[in-house]
């Protein structure tokens, strides 16, 4: 690699500020040295959460999912709680607010399993993923634009759902492959 400068952003132009997203155009040194324009998508962050229903140290343990209308997929997604960060918000308490707002629930501990960038060609988003154990039960206060049903799923079931192409959203199916692979029990 022929190098020029160090690689990063010389300049950046906002392009749109929306009410979760902003566009940029960013000009930017590529590690050969060669300069270009990229669009970028502006993320403030996100958490995520696996909310086990029972020990998931025991025999398949249950997860709770939600099963949510998502317009840009055009249609039900299954999903893990998950929601943007807000001004100032640290990864676990945005966590903990999506888990009770969307679920109803809380947790007695909530462990971080580690952090991901969603779609790092065009976003610098990242998402914070978590698993929540000690689950106590509650009412949910979901946003305006948030159709959730909530269903409990064997961790077992919930993996053949990612084998079988029903959970779609990235996030969730690692998350849930992550918690299984490295945290509860198998």
């Amino acid at each position: 690699m022929s190098g020029g400068g160090t690689p990063g952003r010389i300049a950046t132009r906002r392009v749109h500020t929306g009410r979760v997203i902003s566009l940029d155009v960013d000009t930017v040194e590529y590690p050969d040295g060669s300069v270009g324009e990229l669009e970028m998508v502006r993320h403030p962050g996100a958490s995520a959460v696996v909310p086990f229903l029972s020990d998931p140290d025991g025999s398949d343990p249950q997860v709770l999912l939600l099963r949510q209308y998502r317009y840009a997929a055009a249609g039900l997604l299954y999903e893990i709680p998950a929601g943007r960060l807000e001004p100032g918000e640290l990864p676990l308490a945005c966590a903990e607010r999506e888990l009770r707002e969307e679920t109803g629930c809380t947790a007695e501990r909530l462990e971080p399993l580690f952090t991901m960038f969603t779609t790092p060609g065009f976003t610098d988003e990242r998402i914070h993923l978590f698993m929540a154990v000690g689950i106590t039960r509650g009412v949910a206060v979901p946003e305006r634009d948030e159709f959730i049903e909530l269903v409990t799923r064997p961790l077992s079931e919930a993996l053949a759902m990612i084998e079988r192409g029903e959970i779609q959203d990235a996030k969730t199916a690692l998350a849930l492959l992550y918690a299984a692979g490295f945290k509860a029990a198998r």
